[in-house]
């Protein structure tokens, strides 16, 4: 029995399997780009229970998570400016590490006040392109969820 187990256990480390990804939730770290470009409010704050159910299944310190928003996903944040409950998902999700990226040509072709979008920080929020940046996550191995 014992040369069984111990056999099954170097075919699991060889097959890259660890101890905690043999129990339910050890999922491993884990890179991951979700994809915004609707407006519905029904399915925006939809997105954000996925990932803090997403969150909660692997841990915040094994997740690299973003949220890449253009076209008319930027009006997450926008409406995010009048409803209490989207501003405390969208701050408890920055405090657990999800970043929120918005394309720079939605701004600027949608005209957009970038002080007019709840908790956006041109900054750091910023990418050049929303649909070039999610290539080039996925090219950087982040799974892509368009929920």
């Amino acid at each position: 029995m014992k040369k069984v187990i111990a056999i099954a256990v170097a075919a699991m480390l060889t097959l890259g399997f660890s101890a905690t990804s043999a129990v339910a939730g050890g999922y491993g770290k884990q890179k991951v780009v979700y994809h915004l470009n609707y407006d519905n409010p029904k399915r925006q704050k939809g997105m954000l229970r996925n990932i803090n159910n997403h969150i909660k299944a692997v841990g915040a310190d094994k997740l690299d998570l973003r949220v890449v928003m253009h076209g008319k996903g930027y009006t997450l944040l926008e409406a995010a400016n009048t409803d209490l409950e989207l501003q405390n998902s969208i701050i408890s999700l920055k405090d657990k590490g999800v970043k929120f990226q918005l394309c720079a040509n939605t701004i600027r072709g949608k005209k957009l006040d970038e002080n007019k979008l709840f908790g956006f920080d041109p900054a750091k929020d910023k990418v050049p392109s929303g649909v070039a940046e999610i290539a080039h996550l996925q090219k950087k191995g982040f799974a892509y969820i368009r929920p």
